[in-house]
């Protein structure tokens, strides 16, 4: 562990279809670098809030519950109950991490309240110094994750490859197809399809980005240069997006990973974290 623990926490935002298992040798890592980490469970692939029935083995082919199924809106709360103990209680500064469709979720919940420039020009301390997206989504301001990712000439519906949708299509839920293979490529076999055994199911993601956290925090994005799920042009073409917009400090890390670093690459993961978040830390002066 390190002499002095680093000035800033790290708040995970988890991908579509997981739960934080996955993370957890990522945690361990940064938490053996004194770093404090956390990684909550989402609603929207929590199977005990997706009406399947008994969650050892799930119906998908359930009707959605009374209210609909869990949003990445109803993610953000359970992220920002994490940010108000560690930001409004505790005065920390954070750095989240948004991985795959959790960097959704990353961006909405960084609102100007929590952001650490805003908070100490009102003398408050700790807040939100910087997002690091790992292989994630970029979705703009006004899209949703669903939208973003659909054509816009009204033509057939795109449905990712690891996507299986049930018996009410895109009204109900997609659990996954050859997980191992899309999101964890780069591990041996049987450890590929131990994690596969921990993929959950997700609804049709509609929340709208309505918090342009892009211009106002210092942002990092890790390309995953083997990605299966999102390959690694799609990301290319996200951090160009929103990279030539004015305002914009995004810094761009590589890796020869697939979809989950947190588990082919953790040490270098951590480092590249490390590195950002440093001089995040840096930037809030």
């Amino acid at each position: 562990m390190s002499s002095s623990n680093p000035p800033y926490t790290v708040v995970i935002c988890h991908g579509s279809y997981h739960t934080p298992e996955p993370y957890e040798p990522f945690l361990a890592t940064l938490k053996a670098d004194g770093i404090e980490a956390y990684c909550p469970q989402l609603p929207s692939s929590d199977l005990g809030k997706l009406n399947v029935g008994d969650v050892a083995r799930p119906d998908y082919n359930r009707d959605p519950p009374p209210n609909g199924f869990p949003q990445p809106v109803d993610d953000m709360k359970v992220i920002r109950e994490v940010l108000d103990h560690l930001i409004i209680e505790s005065g920390k500064n954070v750095v989240l991490l948004g991985h795959s469709s959790g960097a959704f979720t990353a961006t909405m919940v960084a609102a100007p309240e929590l952001q650490a420039k805003p908070r100490k020009a009102g003398g408050l301390k700790g807040g939100i110094i910087g997002i690091f997206y790992e292989c994630g989504f970029l979705i703009p301001v006004g899209e949703s994750v669903h939208s973003f990712f659909q054509p816009k000439d009204g033509s057939d519906a795109v449905i990712p490859p690891y996507c299986r949708f049930h018996r009410n299509g895109f009204k109900g839920l997609a659990s996954t197809n050859e997980g191992a293979k899309y999101f964890f490529n780069g591990l041996d076999d049987a450890t590929a399809k131990y994690y596969e055994g921990t993929l959950t199911a997700s609804p049709v993601l509609m929340t709208v980005l309505d918090n342009d956290a892009y211009t106002a925090i210092p942002c990092a994005y890790l390309v995953t240069e083997n990605d299966l799920a999102l390959p690694p042009a799609y990301q290319e073409n996200m951090v160009r997006m929103q990279g030539q917009r004015p305002g914009v400090e995004l810094s761009v890390y590589r890796c020869a990973a697939g979809h989950s670093p947190h588990l082919i690459w953790i040490e270098g993961l951590v480092s590249a974290v490390q590195d950002f978040s440093q001089k995040a830390y840096d930037l809030k002066g």
